[in-house]
């Protein structure tokens, strides 16, 4: 196989990405900028990583894997070398790990100043959880963000890891290393971006703390504000078939067109009378399938949708329309986010295995003597 830099279409045409790879965000991240056409060339540890899933993880897509031995003075050299012409490195280890190994800020800096360098963490490089570990939901915990969501009043529910490793977190590492380089070109220095997904999920929830500020929901409750399922018009419902509709009329305007699609009694409970109104709407939408309801509301600014199933969302007349969704080595994937003019993303090579690019992508790199590292054993060659 055969790598040639420079081959993106997307914005970030040309820059340059060393990743050592680690799980979750920080792969997210590093599919993100290649989504958009850096050259990101992963650094795997021989054997992979253990959540590894090969050409199924998507997440590893449109970059090349190198595996290296970074517990040798020669592995973490043949890092400094790819660094040393690189515009970003992303890392997700704990803090103090990559400068124990010899790649930390200060060694890559030595090496090429204006190099940006982005941690991705839960906790953060410091505070008192700082080396501790954690998931995606002790993290959303600890930044308020989890305490609030879902409408069962004695317990809030978790969506999967959607909201505090990819929203809170690789979004933000994104954001940061992108404004790190910009800021670069202009000082001539990198510099660290701690992207910590307690930072992110807290600033990502500003709304939130918005509307507990202003008194629009109530903080020790759940399922009691606009937009927390305590308003009729703003929550789930269940259809005849039981599959369900996501509801969110607010404005009046938006209220009055699904009150009239669904032929409710204008002397009936109002849009704000909750407790009356949610068992009219209960009852009402169990009149119908999901699809019927569907084909109803289609088009209108009623503000109803069906809730589908990722296959099902990839065939839903807009998303299909726009290319949301695009199957790749027999697999669903999203495709690249956001839409560009005239530097459109697109999705690269399947991902591969660690260390299946080994050879070609640190020759495409410039690294020499490659063939004397895999013999060593420093680099390997799956």
């Amino acid at each position: 196989m055969s790598i040639e830099l420079g081959q993106g279409t997307g914005p970030l045409r040309g820059i340059k990405v060393v990743e050592l790879v680690g799980i979750g965000p920080g792969p997210h991240a590093c599919m993100t900028l290649a989504d958009l056409g850096a050259d990101v060339i992963r650094v795997d540890r021989p054997g992979g990583q253990m959540l590894s899933f090969g050409e199924k993880d998507f997440m590893g897509r449109g970059r090349p894997s190198v595996a290296l031995n970074l517990k040798s003075p020669e592995g973490v050299a043949t890092v400094l070398d790819l660094i040393a012409d690189a515009d970003i490195l992303i890392e997700g280890n704990r803090p103090g790990v990559t400068e124990r190994l010899g790649l930390g800020p200060e060694d890559c800096w030595a090496r090429n100043p204006k190099l940006v360098y982005g941690r991705m963490t839960g906790w953060g490089q410091d505070g008192p959880l700082a080396l501790t570990a954690g998931h995606d939901m002790n993290y959303i915990s600890i930044a308020g963000a989890l305490f609030g969501l879902g409408q069962e009043p004695g317990k809030p529910q978790f969506p999967a890891n959607l909201l505090g490793d990819f929203g809170g977190g690789s979004s933000y590492l994104v954001i940061g290393v992108l404004a790190a380089l910009l800021e670069a070109r202009v000082s001539g220095q990198g510099q660290v971006v701690d992207a910590a997904i307690v930072d992110g999920t807290a600033h990502l929830n500003a709304m939130g703390a918005m509307m507990v500020g202003t008194g629009l929901a109530q903080p020790d409750k759940r399922a009691a504000g606009m937009l927390d399922g305590g308003a009729a018009f703003y929550d789930i419902y269940e259809t005849a078939d039981g599959r369900h509709l996501s509801v969110g009329a607010i404005e009046p305007q938006f209220y009055a067109a699904m009150a009239a699609l669904l032929e409710l009694d204008e002397d009936g409970p109002q849009q704000f009378d909750a407790e009356a109104l949610r068992p009219v709407l209960v009852e009402k939408f169990k009149t119908k399938t999901m699809a019927e309801w569907a084909a109803i509301f289609d088009g209108t600014d009623a503000c109803v949708a069906p809730i589908l199933t990722i296959p099902e969302a990839a065939e839903h007349p807009h998303m299909k329309a726009r290319g949301v969704y695009a199957e790749v080595g027999g697999m669903l994937q999203p495709t690249p986010a956001p839409r560009f003019s005239r530097t459109q993303g697109t999705i690269g090579a399947p991902a591969v295995g660690a260390g299946a690019n080994t050879r070609e992508a640190l020759e495409a790199w410039g690294i020499e003597g490659v063939d004397k590292l895999i013999e060593a054993g420093v680099a390997v060659q799956a």
